[in-house]
């Protein structure tokens, strides 16, 4: 059957929606949470502990969800990670409300599991588009995410403005969070006929592999021809990028700004992540995998390693656009690879697996990077992040080519 009868389109689009609710919860998770749980606890050396909670559970939820996912309905496990947000919000904002270190640190849990669970939605993106035009149909859904960067300074800056900000004046934003996410949980139930229902109707399966009843073992998979590049590259973009946007609003408060000027920073982080990535997609689909993989990593390292010397808003926000584009090359272009080379009934394990290993590593920079930040200063940060991706760009680049193409691997 044709492409045509199908609703690719619309489904795109709800998904996509459905990245912006996510996406602005997130923001205030990125922009407060290390501070919510600063000031629950009252101890100012636990900095990169919030973020490193998030990133471990949503690390630990992305796998098992991506095998949920090859095994039932994309939708249905995506409606689940929008209900866990649901619920992980609230429980914030009444451990603030209740000064709770246990509640906050659950809520914090469960907003990783319900991220983890959510941005698997690229994948079910990536079922409804044939491999030539994958990588744009990825960007397409990422493109939703915009407009949740758009949430922070329009909705949660005023609800902060310039005062100093305790346990009270965190409740009601996570509330609103919780709210955007009912939202996410609604337009994520539109989501008709299921994509993979639609890859399977169109055989939009892998490059080169027969799809079958049985999905291959994930080590099969992972010695696939251009599988461990893919995940190094989405390993360290997404590990660096994390962990320094986490801990970025600490920063943009060390140097003297507001809490809610950190929104402005998270913003312009996530219009870079985001803002161009219909035309990221397309760059990606002409260049090739491999060329986007490296030239990502490495803007990314010019972003990282300039923080080392800046300290106005207007720079930070440069530097964050600057890490959030390259990122959106390098983790798109790496999303796609992964694609090509999983048939339908192994994307999910595969994409979420790739998941798991980004989510913990960048957990592990996060709570490095912020004892780091809290003993020595934002220079450790900078060039340690530098390091993280400059090192896995030069692999990628200096690995020894394929003498000839084969079916597993398309041109890049």
């Amino acid at each position: 059957m044709r492409a045509q009868r199908y609703p690719i389109r619309r489904n795109t689009i709800l998904l996509a929606a459905g990245l912006a609710a996510s996406g602005g919860m997130m923001q205030v998770a990125v922009a407060v949470g290390t501070t919510t749980l600063v000031v629950v606890t009252g101890v100012r050396s636990i900095v990169g502990l919030g973020p490193a909670i998030f990133l471990s559970t949503a690390a630990l939820a992305a796998f098992p969800a991506g095998r949920a996912m090859d095994r039932y309905p994309r939708m249905w496990v995506i409606s689940g990670g929008f209900a866990t947000g649901i619920a992980a919000t609230a429980i914030v904002a009444l451990g603030c409300l209740w000064s709770s270190t246990p509640l906050v640190v659950l809520g914090l849990a469960l907003i990783g599991a319900s991220q983890g669970t959510v941005i698997l939605a690229r994948a079910a993106a990536a079922d409804m588009y044939p491999p030539d035009l994958r990588a744009r149909g990825i960007s397409l859904v990422l493109f939703g995410a915009v407009v949740g960067a758009a949430l922070g300074p329009l909705v949660f800056r005023p609800l902060f403005g310039d005062k100093d900000v305790d346990a009270d004046a965190l409740v009601l934003p996570w509330l609103v969070a919780s709210g955007i996410m009912v939202i996410g949980f609604i337009i994520s139930r539109l989501v008709r006929p299921d994509p993979k229902v639609i890859g399977e109707a169109l055989g939009y399966g892998a490059t080169g592999v027969e799809e079958g009843a049985t999905a291959a073992p994930l080590s099969t998979i992972l010695r696939r021809p251009g599988v461990l590049r893919a995940l190094v590259a989405a390993v360290a973009s997404f590990a660096v990028m994390v962990s320094v946007m986490n801990l970025s609003g600490y920063v943009v408060v060390g140097h003297g700004h507001t809490q809610g000027d950190t929104f402005w920073v998270i913003s312009a982080h996530m219009v870079g992540m985001y803002g161009l990535v219909l035309v990221v997609g397309d760059a990606i689909d002409r260049v090739g995998r491999r060329t986007a993989l490296v030239g990502g990593l490495l803007v990314m390292g010019v972003s990282t390693i300039v923080l080392v010397w800046i300290q106005s808003l207007p720079a930070m926000s440069l530097a964050l656009f600057g890490l959030g584009l390259g990122w959106a090359f390098s983790y798109v272009a790496a999303t796609a690879e992964l694609v090509d080379r999983a048939a339908l009934a192994e994307r999910g394990r595969l994409v979420g697996f790739s998941d798991l290993l980004s989510g913990f590593t960048g957990a592990a920079l996060a709570l490095l990077g912020g004892a780091a930040y809290t003993e020595i200063g934002v220079g450790a940060v900078g060039i340690g992040a530098t390091i993280a991706v400059v090192v896995p760009a030069l692999v990628i680049l200096l690995g020894r080519r394929r003498p000839a193409r084969t079916a597993l691997e398309p041109v890049s």
